[in-house]
């Protein structure tokens, strides 16, 4: 396996690999759980500036908490790795699907971008830009799950003035003209990157395209962003708002653009769909994939020639000294030698001692004894001390008072005092995002240095949880209650659905992403099954964006009248439909109904005198008139007066009283 960042952080095989750093599969070994390390490129972190706008970039991102968000849980610097840890997603990313599957239709498209903007939508109401939103930062989890990452990696790196021609190809064709421009970025900025964002998934590509960025970046500053073929008007025409030049023209920041997306999705009758996983390499393909070979993170590994090294044994350079007896002379037993008569030994001569003084070697005797316990008594309480010192301040540390605290500080206080912070994050109605609830133990409290101090952060108020249509009803309730909610029905909110089977969950109410008090209600709205028919709204008198709208949530596909019957102005009302109005439509076949239109510049009245109150009602209707009868107002009157006069020109609309009699 890799090496470890802080002693604290596995790394293992690369996930991915860019212009500017460079993602891992990691292991927090002191959580016990798996991350994704980015570990930024040596050419950046040799700045310091650098290094310090990245932690102020990473600090921000850190208190940025949502359902479709990357979570950022550390960053910090290893000799000359700066790195990030976050929340590892497994799946791909929005570039990978659309590599595979080209464009999508458009309510996959639609149930792609709403968690992107719901996400988007929390980082501006925080103040955040992201400056960089493209498919390769949007990543799909398991079960479809859609989530944004790199929130402030754009400016930290953009400011530091190095950039690789890779990582500006990538970019600058979601970059907005006032970036090109100025490099000026605000929530405008993430809305026209998703609206391009958006085009792709609807065409299949990006809608400029160059061989280098400044053709790209040239195209974003002087064109606007061409039609998207085959998809509905309305549809289309959110795509070019969200994507206008001037930044003044487009939805103000992700929550508007999220509310016009679910509006034109609610009028063209585009329910959530589930997201496609990127699929994995095919079999045939896995031998042109690298497997990185781990490297531990800081250190230099070995040269070959030290790891094949030999190993030489080691040889004791001491030599064996003999202390036993003499060997005897050969010949000669060493057990019969005989033994040399011993030399009388001469005394030598005595000398006389001093007289001493008893009372004077008493005194130096005792002072011998003094000395000697007075060392023995200091040695003994410097042991007590340093021992004392030991099970005392030595190895305990009080908890700090950290309620009300961020995140943030809460750790940093944790870590001066020693002790490991574990983060529980709970929701609260009162608490704000991010602060510090409480301690467990608490404040005050002694511990054993190095211990764990359960940590307990408030995440806010309860966020709906985005939810794949077509999941069970079990697997939605389990997502609410974990967010902090309840789950409620309404059969009267049960919709028809295409392709979700009954029973399953189709959408909630109120919509993902929306904040609410804790367990507040989030009803199910529940599949009924493919729509058994479909009837042809009468539209007749309607303008044409009346009319289509109407049509298209109705489940049909309104289509415009050639030649005179075409809406030629603003003035222009429906006349007739074809199929009719009432004609019921079986199935999915047959969705597509003709608009025929009218001008409704000023128009001759006919006269309707003398007919019978019902031929004439029917007359001025078809022409566009509203008609009111009075006296006797039976069908089969007869109108003896009407006014306006016949032959009177009036617009198209204009009430026409008829006298029956």
């Amino acid at each position: 396996m890799g090496g470890l960042l802080e002693q604290r952080y596995r790394v293992d095989s690369v996930l991915a690999r860019g212009g500017m750093s460079t993602v891992y599969r990691g292991r927090d070994t002191r959580l016990d759980r798996d991350v994704a390390v980015k570990v930024m490129d040596p050419h950046l972190t040799a700045d310091p500036a650098f290094v310090a706008r990245f932690e102020r970039e990473a600090r921000a991102a850190a208190q940025l908490h949502h359902p479709a968000v990357v979570s950022v849980h550390d960053q910090g610097v290893d000799g000359d790795q700066v790195y990030l840890v976050m929340e590892l997603i497994d799946g791909g990313n929005l570039r990978d699907l659309l590599n595979q599957r080209g464009k999508l239709p458009p309510a996959v498209a639609l149930s792609v971008l709403g968690p992107v903007l719901s996400a988007l939508g929390a980082a501006h109401r925080a103040g955040l830009v992201h400056r960089d939103v493209k498919p390769e930062n949007v990543l799909i989890g398991p079960g479809g799950q859609v989530k944004v990452a790199d929130f402030g990696l754009a400016r930290a790196i953009a400011e530091n003035g190095v950039t690789s021609d890779s990582e500006i190809l990538g970019t600058v064709a979601y970059l907005s003209p006032e970036q090109v421009e100025t490099g000026a970025a605000d929530a405008r900025s993430d809305v026209y990157a998703a609206g391009i964002v958006l085009y792709e998934m609807l065409a299949g590509q990006a809608p400029y395209r160059g061989e280098t960025p400044i053709s790209v970046a040239y195209q974003h500053v002087n064109n606007d962003v061409p039609s998207v073929p085959d998809i509905p008007l309305a549809l289309d025409t959110l795509v070019r708002k969200a994507t206008r030049r001037d930044p003044s023209l487009r939805p103000v920041n992700a929550d508007a653009f999220l509310a016009e997306l679910e509006r034109v999705g609610s009028e063209l009758g585009l329910t959530p769909q589930p997201v496609p996983v990127p699929g994995s390499a095919p079999e045939n393909d896995k031998t042109m994939v690298m497997r990185p070979v781990p490297v531990s993170v800081g250190a230099t590994p070995p040269s070959i020639a030290e790891a094949t090294r030999p190993v030489q044994p080691v040889q004791s350079a001491m030599t064996t000294i003999n202390t036993g007896p003499p060997t005897p002379p050969p010949g000669i037993s060493g057990t019969r030698a005989m033994p040399r008569p011993e030399q009388p030994r001469r005394r030598p001569p005595q000398k006389r001692k001093p007289k001493v003084d008893p009372i004077e070697e008493e005194r130096k005797r005792r002072k011998r004894l003094f000395i000697i316990w007075g060392s023995v008594v200091a040695v003994l309480a410097l042991i007590v001390g340093l021992f004392s010192w030991y099970l005392g301040a030595g190895r305990w540390t009080a908890v700090p008072a950290v309620v009300g605290q961020s995140e943030v500080n809460a750790s940093q206080l944790l870590r001066v005092a020693e002790l490991t912070g574990l983060v529980e994050k709970v929701p609260s109605n009162d608490v704000p995002n991010g602060q510090v609830i409480s301690t467990d133990p608490a404040a005050g409290v002694e511990l054993r240095k190095n211990q764990t101090v359960k940590v307990t952060v408030s995440r806010g108020k309860p966020v709906v949880p985005f939810v794949n249509a077509g999941v069970d009803v079990e697997t939605a309730t389990k997502d609410i209650e974990a967010a902090g909610l309840k789950t409620a029905k309404d059969p009267t909110k049960d919709a028809f659905h295409d392709t979700v089977p009954i029973g399953k969950v189709v959408a909630l109410d109120p919509r993902p992403g929306t904040a609410l008090t804790i367990n507040s209600p989030v009803t199910l709205v529940l599949s009924k099954g493919p729509a058994p028919r479909r009837p042809v709204p009468n539209v007749q008198g309607k303008s044409k964006d009346e009319a289509f709208a109407e049509l298209q949530r109705a489940g049909l596909e309104p289509v415009e009248a050639t030649g005179q019957d075409a809406a030629n102005g603003d003035d222009a009302r429906v006349v007739r439909t074809d199929p009719p109005a009432g004609t019921v439509l079986e199935g999915n076949a047959n969705k597509r109904v003709t608009v025929f239109f009218q001008d409704n510049s000023e128009i001759e009245v006919p006269d309707v005198t003398r007919q019978k109150v019902r031929d004439a009602k029917k007359e001025l209707e078809e022409r566009g008139f509203k008609v009111k009868v009075e006296f006797n107002r039976s069908n089969n009157a007869t109108v003896v007066n009407q006014n306006p006069q016949p032959g009177t020109k009036v617009k198209r609309g204009t009430e026409i009283t008829i006298v029956g009699l």
